[in-house]
Parts: C-alpha cells; sequence; structure tokens
C-alpha cells in the first residue's frame, strides 16, 4: 500500500459535527496544511485533506483549497493505481467546482471509480463517483533535490533541461502543463507570466536573469 493512501486510511472515520460545534481533527487538518484562514469543519476540506496527507508523507502539495489545483500537480497518468490522485469535476465539468480524492480503484464495469477522501459525507471516508466526471489522475513524487536547469532555454528546445524549467514554471503559479520536455508557446506564455510577476524583461526566454531570480525564490 502506498504511504499516502496509509496515511489517509489512518484518518477513516474523522466526522464532521453537527451544528455549531466543530472536529478539532478536521480543523487542524487545515492549520497543518498552512491554511491558517479555516477555523471550522464546514468549510469544503476535500482538496484540504489531501494537502495534509501529502504534507505528512512528503508528497508535493498545492497549498491550495480548491479541487481542481491538483490538476497541476505531479503528473497525468493514464494508467491509475492505488495511492495516485484522481481529480472530478462537480455539476459542470466548466464550472470551478470540483472533488479530490486518493485513488483506490474501479468497479468491475469500470463506470465507478472508488476513492478514499475528505468531505465524503461529510467524513474521511471511501466513496463511489462516476467514472465519467474524472476531470484526471496525477502522481505524486517526491522532490528531488532542486537543480535549476542551465541557461539558455527557448522557444524550439527540447530535452531534460525543459522538463525541470517546466516543473519549476508550475511550482510558481505560471502553469505550462504536464512537463513534456517541448519548449512551446505554452512554455514561453508561462515563462513570461513569471518573468512579470517578478519585474524581470519579458521576452519568453530562460537566460541568467531569470535563472537568478528562480535561485533566490527557492532559498527563501
Amino acid at each position: 500500500m502506498s504511504k499516502l493512501l496509509q496515511k489517509a486510511f489512518e484518518e477513516l472515520g474523522t466526522k464532521e459535527i453537527p451544528g455549531e460545534e466543530h472536529n478539532r481533527h478536521i480543523v487542524n487538518y487545515a492549520k497543518d496544511a498552512g491554511f491558517d484562514f479555516v477555523n471550522d469543519d464546514e468549510t469544503p476540506w476535500c482538496s484540504i485533506f489531501v494537502n495534509w496527507c501529502t504534507r505528512q508523507v512528503g508528497l508535493p502539495q498545492t497549498e491550495k483549497a480548491n479541487a481542481r489545483s491538483w490538476m497541476q500537480a505531479g503528473t497525468k497518468t493514464g494508467d491509475p493505481q492505488p495511492g495516485d490522485v484522481v481529480v472530478f469535476w462537480r455539476e459542470s465539468i466548466h464550472s470551478w467546482k470540483g472533488h479530490v480524492g486518493i485513488f483506490m480503484g474501479f468497479n468491475k464495469a469500470g463506470d465507478k471509480v472508488f476513492c478514499l477522501g475528505g468531505n465524503q459525507n461529510d467524513s474521511v471516508s471511501i466513496a463511489a463517483y462516476d467514472a465519467g466526471e474524472v476531470l484526471g489522475f496525477r502522481r505524486l513524487e517526491k522532490e528531488e533535490s532542486t537543480r535549476l536547469p542551465g541557461p539558455l532555454l527557448r522557444n524550439g528546445d527540447q530535452g531534460d533541461e525543459v522538463i525541470r524549467l517546466q516543473k519549476l514554471l508550475n511550482r510558481f503559479d505560471c502553469p505550462c502543463g504536464d512537463p513534456d520536455g517541448i519548449f512551446g508557446p505554452k512554455t514561453a506564455d508561462a515563462l513570461k507570466l513569471f518573468q512579470a510577476n517578478n519585474n524581470l524583461s519579458i521576452d519568453g526566454i530562460y537566460g541568467n536573469e531569470t535563472r537568478d531570480r528562480m535561485e533566490a525564490l527557492l532559498q527563501e
């Protein structure tokens, strides 16, 4: 069993308290995961719970309370295994709403997805969701010690150094999609966003100035 799934299993049965009282254990999921603004057990907490679990086992967090933020975490997988993260749309595929949990498996027909998560029937529980509502499966891996890619990288470049750059851009909230090692328009736009956010020359090229700023942010 994956460490992430095991950690979530340990929390099975944790429930919200009806009424004005709040389950301090659920509130502490939020506090421990960095969501200091949450002081109750009624704020939607599915993403908070996954953030808490991943933090406990040393996997990457999104540090965001919205479920769809997990679509930028880890790497996309079309062959989900127990312990991967699964993200669902809610109400409409085009809305901002969603749900996130830890994948456990499919039913025999393949039209239901079982996941272990928080805020499922107001508790940490195992629930089944329609497979047609899956936005994506994400595989989380422990972050390697960060090595900045060496400049110079620009539109048209390919390879492992581009993958490193793409992972860093996603980490700095400048989404460029799943790292594929191809420096195309999406990576260039994400890099320009990073440069704009950090008062750098906006040229969409990964050079010394951009590298130095990323290095400084990683050391903060």
